[in-house]
């Protein structure tokens, strides 16, 4: 399927995927970014500043098919939407911790430990499905990005497994953290009302099939590390594919969009 191929209706699921896709990167990316100077050594500083410049580019990326199909320019799509038209998952909204990056900010590492590993396994199985899309242009983009998955992964697991078999102190905030993580984590692995169409047009695998390798994944590593797995992973503040956010959205795309606001014709 191109471009060209594509019927109202699959092009309809195709662009609410995307719009998850870009979103999901885009925010979880602008979170690691407000970790800049402020990560527990110089030598994670580097790698995680890597790691979200890497997402940044794979948002931009999907921003850019967007565009390719009829969306708009890229940059007014990721900059000039209003909260309620974003479709990423509400967990990866989420602030760091209290404070802000200017003003004593006091994040914490556990869940972004927790957050980003539990969306890179998804992601790594998200983007494994949609190496085989029947939209070849997002075919060919998932296996460009997961080049760079593949490392993202490996990274946030190594942050996982070390934290959560150190100290008492270590495997109380991670404990803490999953549950945090879990009660929104649901909505990382859903595909919103447009399920059944976007399954339909053959742009991905179905929600629950991506869902089970998930969770096959996830419990395995926690029994390794002596966790316990918490059950089905919740959306207690609501889908995030379905236009419902908080207020932390609201500040992170008022910060995203303000370079670009004042001078349009500033680009990625």
């Amino acid at each position: 399927m191109t471009q060209e191929t594509l019927k109202p209706q699959e092009k309809k699921a195709l662009i609410e995927l995307l719009y998850q896709l870009a979103d999901d990167d885009f925010l979880l990316a602008f979170r690691g970014s407000e970790w800049l100077g402020l990560a527990p050594h110089i030598e994670e500083d580097v790698a995680f500043s890597s790691i979200s410049q890497d997402m940044m580019g794979h948002a931009n990326l999907y921003y850019n098919l967007l565009e390719n199909i009829g969306e708009g320019e890229a940059d007014r799509i990721a900059h000039l939407r209003s909260p309620n038209q974003f479709r990423n998952a509400i967990i990866l909204e989420e602030v760091n911790g209290p404070g802000t990056y200017l003003k004593e900010p006091d994040y914490d590492w556990a869940f972004t430990v927790v957050r980003n590993y539990f969306y890179a396994v998804h992601k790594h199985i998200r983007l494994d499905s949609l190496r085989h899309s029947s939209y070849e242009p997002l075919a060919e983009a998932a296996r460009k990005i997961m080049t760079e998955q593949y490392y993202h992964l490996m990274h946030w697991e190594i942050w996982f497994k070390q934290l959560m078999t150190s100290t008492d102190e270590a495997i109380l905030r991670m404990t803490a953290a999953i549950q945090k993580v879990w009660k929104d984590f649901g909505g990382v692995l859903t595909l919103g009302p447009y399920y059944e169409d976007i399954v339909k047009a053959n742009l991905i695998d179905d929600e629950n099939v991506m869902k089970k390798r998930w969770n096959n994944k996830i419990e395995a590593v926690l029994k390794e590390v002596g966790a316990s797995y918490p059950g089905e992973p919740r959306m207690e503040r609501g889908n995030g594919r379905n236009g419902v956010h908080t207020e932390d959205l609201k500040q992170a795309t008022a910060t995203l969009s303000e370079v670009y606001a004042t001078n349009p014709a500033t680009g990625w």
